[in-house]
């Protein structure tokens, strides 16, 4: 066989063979779905490799960890305030030795609240400087005191710092479940008891009375002749209220027009002396009468004289009749 012979012979044969392996199914033929998800991923991570990462990221990528660890740390334990109070005191050294100390300090509306006291609030020391004073959280912090109902912090540098607060006036004596608080005109608690140079004030009883009390004891000052002999004035139900007066008696107020009933209750005093008699309770809750109840005394004297009246009435009758 010649040369021409054998390179069409293995021809034939190669052809063969391509033809075999065409005709043979692909055990490990991809989806045209999966084949796009190979080109994406040859695509991208061509893309990432070829990505230049600046010199120093891994350094800094590990120092992030590291504070951030250290951040979670310090908050979990609780070391925050502490860490901050150091960070703050060498923040006012340096700013000390530059020229920033705090060396005047004028204060201005302060009566019931000390100078130490404001002092304390506003966080202010020795060591403080004016420079990293935060005036905005000063201002805070002075107004979680119940008494101070305004506060303006000035800042004037270097050296000056100038507080102005404006103080709530005591204005009631609440009581509620056997303690007695000292509450201002709008029912913010002022001192969890009763000091002694505001026992005078007037004293409200009951829940919700310390919101309540302004409106009430505005109206009950239009009547100074009850307003003086009332011991305590009690809200009943957070709706209505009862005077208790000074010798024992009580009175029951309606629940709306509460001001129709003491100018009645007035009238009553001057006219039938109903404040001076023997008597425990008057009810002026119905608009068109006055229900009276008698305290036991009285009501055993009237209860006497009413026997003797009908005995001598009786006996009266009998001898007329004989």
């Amino acid at each position: 066989m010649d040369v021409r012979g054998r390179l069409a012979q293995s021809l034939k044969l190669k052809l063969k063979r391509r033809a075999t392996a065409a005709a043979r199914p692909r055990a490990h033929a991809w989806p045209a779905s999966d084949s796009r998800v190979l080109r994406l991923a040859r695509r991208w991570g061509g893309a990432l490799l070829e990505l230049k990462v600046p010199r120093g990221a891994g350094a800094s990528a590990a120092a992030m960890l590291l504070l951030a660890s250290t951040y979670y740390g310090v908050v979990k334990g609780g070391h925050a305030p502490a860490i901050a109070a150091q960070i703050q005191d060498i923040c006012d050294s340096a700013a000390t030795s530059a020229g920033f100390r705090i060396s005047e300090i004028a204060l201005a509306g302060g009566h019931e609240v000390s100078r130490e006291d404001i002092l304390g609030l506003a966080g202010i020391t020795g060591r403080s400087s004016l420079l990293f004073l935060d005036a905005a959280q000063t201002r805070i912090r002075l107004l979680t005191n119940p008494w101070i109902a305004q506060a303006a912090v000035l800042k004037l540098y270097p050296g000056r710092l100038r507080i102005e607060i404006k103080e709530r006036q005591a204005f009631a004596l609440w009581q509620m479940e056997g303690r007695v608080y000292l509450i201002a005109a709008d029912g913010t608690v002022l001192e969890t008891y009763a000091p002694q140079r505001f026992a005078a004030l007037p004293r409200v009883v009951g829940n919700g009375a310390e919101h309540a009390a302004q409106d009430f004891l505005d109206l009950l000052k239009r009547y100074p002749a009850i307003a003086q002999a009332v011991e305590a004035s009690v809200l009943v139900a957070e709706r209505r209220w009862n005077l208790h007066l000074k010798d024992g008696l009580e009175v029951l107020l309606p629940e709306r027009e509460p001001a129709h009933a003491l100018t009645t209750l007035v009238d009553l005093a001057l006219t039938k002396k109903l404040l001076s008699r023997d008597i425990v309770t008057v009810d002026l809750r119905l608009p068109d009468r006055v229900t009276v109840r008698q305290s036991d005394a009285a009501a055993a004297v009237r209860d006497a004289a009413l026997k003797a009246a009908e005995k001598a009435n009786k006996k009266k009758k009998n001898g007329g009749e004989a």
